[in-house]
């Protein structure tokens, strides 16, 4: 039994609290003023048992066509028409308002079924507010407080009894409804961090405010399903969605990707929500797997450009620069060599990133994107055999020997790679401590070019050996045998 279930409401009802209960996680991010919501979120949600797909809206609100309000609203009337069952939340403390009237008329001609729900009735100062409600003409309201958990036994009811009657007639998830809510389960988990059958490679795409974010991943998912406009700032938290791209090999590659907040120069952040915002969108980049650094091919490499690069390098995630606004420019060629060139001279721990002009407007470049965001996936889970490491730590010695301060000798006796994701390797050696830090940068450097360890961090770490023969004591094969 499967369904889907979108939360309604005017602002500031309570249906970002009522989401995170449902999901039993806190995704959605929650304020005291009304319109924190903007973009349609999406989780998977367990209510006693019974499972389904739970989307977060931004509510309905009156406003000329092009603006912020009527756009938000859009998405919203995008999720009544693409869920099985309407949840219309109210607020208990307060009558009936024309708002939630109007979105009554709206849910009559609209939505397939509908649940009236009266939140924040965990005193009896609601009572009013519940009796309000019949007059609505939607059905008997649940008594609910998302915020104390109160009522969840009835909505479990509720929500059961129309699973079942969806069920039976066979109407229950149809296409539209599958493609819509195609991200089961829209978490930021560092569970899930490995890339298999069932999970996706995880990828969060930020950048500066108004560098066209949204956009891009409206373009990649075929679909308007986050928010857009020329105003800046317009994404708040970070939101996923699931895609499929066709892998080179003719196999799909499932992508969960996360759009995230414009991250301004922290001492501009000042209002609490933005500070809020920008949390949650470092914490999609702590628990991405692949960063698109999405910088305005207008504006490219400004300091809080670099300040994220530089901050997924520190987290160890793999990268790939797209540059945005492709269409607009004239003098491409120059323009993409001057910016490589910056790039990696300012931030040469990215030396070979791979740097990718798009248009999100138009789509130009989003395959040649996909295809680089693959490929440092890949090579962010790559790995070296030993003895290969070893032959290519011998030449790096002798073609360039590590120095002697205070006349020590500093040998490199042996190197491996003890994980992935990033790649990490440990050398054995004599005076870890003595080694200088440009020497250690010779060999990381040697590293990424000799292994093509491109657009991944790469650590190194050091362990005293002294004098002592790492193999000392073991037996070879053939002594075993």
């Amino acid at each position: 039994m499967s369904f889907s279930v979108a939360i309604v409401g005017r602002p500031n009802v309570g249906k970002s609290t009522l989401f995170n209960r449902l999901v039993g996680k806190k995704l959605a991010l929650i304020d005291d003023r009304p319109g924190v919501t903007r973009d349609l979120r999406e989780g998977f949600a367990t209510l006693h048992g019974l499972q389904f797909v739970v989307f977060d809206t931004a509510g309905l609100e009156d406003g000329d066509k092009s603006s912020l309000q009527a756009r938000m609203s859009d998405l919203t009337r995008l999720a009544i028409d693409n869920t099985d069952v309407t949840l219309f939340l109210l607020d208990a403390r307060s009558s009936v308002t024309a708002a939630d009237e109007r979105l009554a008329e709206f849910l009559r001609k609209r939505a397939k079924h509908v649940v009236v729900a009266a939140n924040k009735s965990e005193t009896s100062a609601a009572d009013v507010g519940i009796i309000d409600a019949f007059s609505l003409g939607l059905g008997e309201p649940i008594r609910l407080s998302a915020e104390h958990g109160i009522g969840f036994s009835e909505l479990h009811e509720s929500l059961r009894g129309l699973a079942e009657e969806l069920d039976a007639v066979g109407t229950s998830r149809g296409e539209s409804t599958y493609e819509f809510a195609s991200n089961f389960n829209a978490n930021i988990d560092a569970s899930n961090t490995s890339h298999t059958e069932e999970k996706a490679i995880q990828v969060a795409v930020v950048g500066r405010p108004n560098a066209g974010k949204s956009t891009l991943i409206n373009r990649i998912f075929g679909q308007d399903r986050l928010l857009t406009g020329p105003e800046s700032g317009i994404t708040r938290d970070a939101i996923a969605l699931r895609v499929n791209w066709a892998g080179t090999d003719g196999t799909t590659i499932a992508i969960k990707i996360f759009d995230t907040a414009g991250m301004r120069r922290k001492p501009k952040v000042q209002e609490k929500l933005e500070q809020i915002s920008v949390s949650d969108g470092l914490r999609a980049v702590m628990f991405a797997e692949v960063v698109i650094l999405l910088l305005d091919a207008n504006n490219p490499l400004e300091q809080q450009d670099l300040r994220l690069a530089d901050l997924a390098e520190r987290e160890g995630r793999a990268a790939v620069i797209a540059v945005n606004k492709w269409d607009l420019q004239r003098d491409r060629q120059q323009q993409l060599s001057q910016i490589k060139e910056k790039f990696e001279r300012l931030l040469p721990q990215w030396q070979g990133a791979a740097v990718v002009p798009v248009s999100a407007k138009t789509g130009e470049g989003l395959e040649n994107l996909q295809k680089a965001v693959v490929q440092c996936h890949q090579v962010w889970n790559q790995r070296v055999a030993t003895n290969i490491l070893n032959s290519w730590l011998s030449e790096m010695v002798a073609h360039h020997p590590p120095p002697a301060p205070n006349g020590n000798r500093i040998k490199l006796r042996y190197i491996t790679q003890i994980k992935s994701r990033p790649p990490t390797f440990i050398i054995m050696c004599s005076h870890p401590r003595q080694l200088p830090a440009s020497y250690r940068r010779y060999l990381k450097n040697g590293l990424r070019d000799d292994f093509s360890l491109y657009g991944t961090p790469i650590r190194i770490a050091l362990r005293d050996q002294g004098d002592k023969n790492p193999f000392k004591g073991r037996k070879s094969n053939r002594q075993r045998g």
